[in-house]
């Protein structure tokens, strides 16, 4: 392939991802999946023998129903994190009840009906979406939480909703119900653009301005973008499993793709409940 037989539109994003257990704990219940066109994100919940089989079964389950490496059609995209949630309900304990959850939060390259590639950002919990503009972050996805709640309703403020009781109860999961109901947005994929996928082990240690300084490209050159991310909130504390996937598209990827080589990445390595008990 030449300069002149290249086109930007077909042009893959670059990725970087990482997890890791933390500081204090002792299992990995994250998960992350980064596989042109699926970057997603899995936060189990329920403890080792629950959190971490739940979050391999949804992630497990994703790249099972969609395993090429072209966008798929949202439809697809949105069945498939249908299949997923019923393959987590099935993980339930028939003696005890007991559930299994994980959150499902992240981006797809789609195709729609009129043949136009787009963004899908994807999610279910209290993982998080993040687009940096290379000014500023904005956080796409709307955590499915307690204290979200309470924010949107006016009854605490962001900074009380860090230190609230209920800070890590969340309302929706994977295998919380028969039925999950799926946030879900379509953005233009032409352009340039970098977005964040981040288990809450991330945004618990570092804050907006700590992720854009890692963005801007303050962080150790020695390590990708991910890397750096979670090895800053490591470093912050720990507190919990930490997984970010870091995706550069657009003109960084058009720039590079004819002399990068892609890898695909499936890693694994306060807890999180839903509402209700698990």
């Amino acid at each position: 392939m030449t300069d002149d037989d290249f086109d930007p539109s077909a042009a893959r994003p670059l990725s970087s991802a990482r997890s890791d257990v933390g500081r204090v704990r002792s299992v990995n219940e994250d998960l992350a999946l980064a596989r042109f066109p699926l970057f997603f994100v899995a936060d189990g919940m329920g403890g080792h023998e629950r959190g971490d089989r739940a979050s391999r079964t949804a992630i497990d389950t994703l790249a099972a129903l969609l395993p090429g490496d072209d966008p798929v059609s949202p439809a697809e995209l949105l069945d498939a994190v249908r299949a997923a949630n019923t393959a987590v309900c099935a993980l339930r304990d028939p003696v005890t009840g007991a559930l299994s959850g994980t959150t499902l939060t992240g981006l797809a390259a789609v195709r729609a009906e009129t043949g136009e590639q787009l963004w899908m950002v994807v999610n279910v919990g209290d993982s998080r979406v993040y687009r940096w503009s290379g000014r500023s972050l904005t956080q796409l996805t709307i955590d499915h939480s307690v204290v979200q709640e309470l924010v949107d309703a006016g009854e605490i403020t962001q900074l009380e909703a860090e230190r609230h009781p209920e800070r890590n109860t969340i309302t929706r999961a994977l295998g919380a119900a028969d039925e999950v109901e799926i946030d879900a947005w379509l953005l233009p994929y032409a352009g340039a653009a970098t977005f964040l996928i981040c288990s809450d082990g991330v945004t618990k240690e570092l804050g907006l301005f700590d992720i854009e300084k890692l963005l801007s490209g303050h962080g150790d050159p020695d390590r990708d973008l991910a890397d750096s991310i979670v090895q800053a909130a490591l470093d912050a504390g720990g507190r919990d499993n930490v997984t970010a996937i870091v995706v550069e598209s657009g003109e960084l990827a058009e720039a590079t793709a004819l002399s990068t080589e892609r890898r695909d990445h499936v890693f694994e390595f306060d807890d999180t409940h839903p509402r209700g008990s698990l």
